[in-house]
């Protein structure tokens, strides 16, 4: 009997999270989500699935952040017609979260065929349209923590809380195996939560496997500032810095949870007199939709009265429309910005950068995970100019962070969850990390906890059979072209020439005069030549 488990996404990477577990009489999807990250990773979102979608019996879907979930339209639009098992609170997320997604799809390819349209090239069509993403919620089934669910014939699962962000979990799954024998057991941590995390409950969940896959985002992080008063006092001084430059202090923010944890602790702040009081706007529709939904299932969080006294606090803006969200970028003096996308790749926080990077008196602030190649992470490495929207930018404004309200535990937390889910009998997959994580987990496991050889990273696309007495790699003829394969986890072509260009237009501006700029200019010429 052959079980095998591909890794289709958040494999060496941490986004794309996408596992497929197929079985002699079924196949089912964990998570479906969409790569993000350097342009090498995003071009695999429009690459065909390597399956065929109408052979997927089921989906498991770990909870809605778009990285685990911003597929599945695209799944749907390609054939699949089952269920897509989730808890109530993702199934409400994913509502409004890949509706917007499309949105996005459709609104970034249209302005993409307008320049291809000028510079004569090809027409590319959307990852999937709004449309999609409204079918896609149809399909949708609800599930109950700590209740198990038949996905098909032969597969059944538990979800169990991963304290990550509102309806997030860790997924059990067992596999019959016939002839008396005992089910096949695996393990999918989704994305665990830290402990001390505002709005969620601590992670949750039996022990005891065949196979656990674990996520590795902060694997070689061990954060100081996890404790909420100091997570609190730190933001608290980054309000009272921004305030006495009287400028802006921008903070892209993933719309869900995150924007809501920030907003908790700056209205806490504001209002004890820890910092000064001053307007703060939300510039995201899709954080103020996910805000309501918080609001619904209030019963599940964890201080959810702090957050609702938020929502009520008199500094509180919320942006409705362009014209709101264009008018705060008129604005003189100190007030806060939270907004959307948090690895500043997308929406409404990239023309909030464009208008405040150059600006002295500014400051942004990151408070969560800027993967490989995303313009945050260009920010935090100190990049001094940057290009948004075609456009040079030079970057005055100071560039701050906090590892604090991360949603993902740290190297230390994951070791402690780790260590809760033993024994596992054969192997364990690390995920969801990239290269710095899943070595510095490998590390901390393969010191106290088992031995380093049945400790797994899998690649994108790689495939195991599970049904031996350890994990074994069969050959796919269905993995996708990822050229250099390096590409996928550190910065690509794409960023590289961005930073060319970038240092070219400095070299050419530095030098003394037109004479020696042409000199300047027909030497890389040649240079180039040379390369071709």
């Amino acid at each position: 009997m052959s079980i095998e488990l591909s890794f289709h996404g958040a494999a060496r990477t941490v986004t794309g999270s996408c596992f497929r577990l197929k079985t002699p009489h079924s196949c089912i999807l964990i998570d479906c989500g969409l790569f993000q990250g350097s342009k090498t990773l995003r071009e695999l979102n429009y690459q065909p699935l390597p399956f065929k979608p109408d052979s997927i019996d089921a989906v498991l879907l770990t909870h809605a952040h778009i990285d685990h979930a911003g597929i599945l339209p695209k799944l749907v639009r390609h054939g699949f017609g089952g269920k897509i098992h989730a808890t109530e609170p993702s199934m409400d997320l994913s509502s409004v979260m890949l509706p917007d997604s499309g949105h996005i799809q459709e609104s970034e390819v249209e302005r993409l065929n307008r320049r291809n349209r000028r510079r004569g090239r090809k027409q590319v069509s959307p990852i999937y349209t709004m449309e999609d993403a409204l079918q896609t919620v149809q399909q949708f089934s609800p599930v109950e923590y700590e209740t198990w669910v038949q996905a098909t014939t032969d597969i059944r699962a538990r979800f169990w809380n991963a304290g990550h962000m509102l309806g997030s979990t860790s997924i059990e799954v067992e596999v019959s195996q016939g002839d008396g024998q005992q089910p096949l057991r695996l393990f999918f941590s989704g994305d665990i939560g830290p402990e001390h995390k505002l709005l969620q409950h601590d992670p949750d969940a039996p022990s005891g496997y065949d196979y656990l896959l674990c996520e590795a985002t902060f694997g070689a992080t061990d954060r100081v500032e996890a404790n909420p008063d100091e997570r609190r006092a730190l933001l608290a001084r980054h309000v009272k810095d921004a305030a006495e430059k009287r400028g802006v202090l921008l903070i892209p923010s993933f719309a869900v949870e995150r924007t809501q944890e920030v907003l908790t602790d700056l209205m806490m702040i504001m209002s004890n007199g820890e910092g000064p009081s001053a307007p703060v706007f939300i510039d995201s529709p899709l954080a103020r939709r996910a805000t309501a939904i918080f609001e619904k299932h209030a019963a599940l969080l964890a201080n959810a009265g702090a957050l609702k006294a938020a929502l009520k606090s008199p500094n509180l803006r919320i942006s409705e429309s362009v014209e709101d969200s264009k008018a705060i970028g008129k604005l003189s003096g100190f007030h806060v910005v939270l907004s959307a996308s948090g690895m500043c790749d997308a929406g409404r926080i990239k023309h909030h950068l464009k208008n405040h990077l150059h600006r002295r008196n500014a400051t942004v602030l990151m408070v969560g995970y800027q993967a490989n190649g995303t313009l945050g992470r260009v920010l935090l490495n100190g990049a001094k100019k940057v290009r948004i929207h075609g456009e040079e930018i030079e970057v005055n404004a100071a560039i701050e962070r906090i590892n604090g309200y991360s949603g993902h535990a740290d190297a230390p937390e994951l070791e402690r969850w780790i260590s809760e889910r033993l024994p596992v009998h054969r192997n364990m997959f690390l995920i969801h990390g990239e290269e710095e994580g899943m070595a510095g987990l490998t590390s901390r496991i393969a010191r106290k906890l088992m031995p380093a050889s049945r400790i797994l990273q899998p690649e994108i696309d790689e495939t195991f059979r599970l049904d031996g007495k350890k994990a074994v790699k069969v050959h796919s003829d269905n993995r996708r072209s990822i050229d250099p394969p390096e590409a996928a986890r550190q910065p690509d072509y794409d960023n590289e020439l961005t930073q060319l260009v970038l240092d070219i237009n400095e070299a050419v501006e530095n030098t003394a005069g037109n004479k020696n700029r042409s000199k300047l200019v027909r030497r890389l010429r040649q240079a180039l030549e040379r390369a071709k």
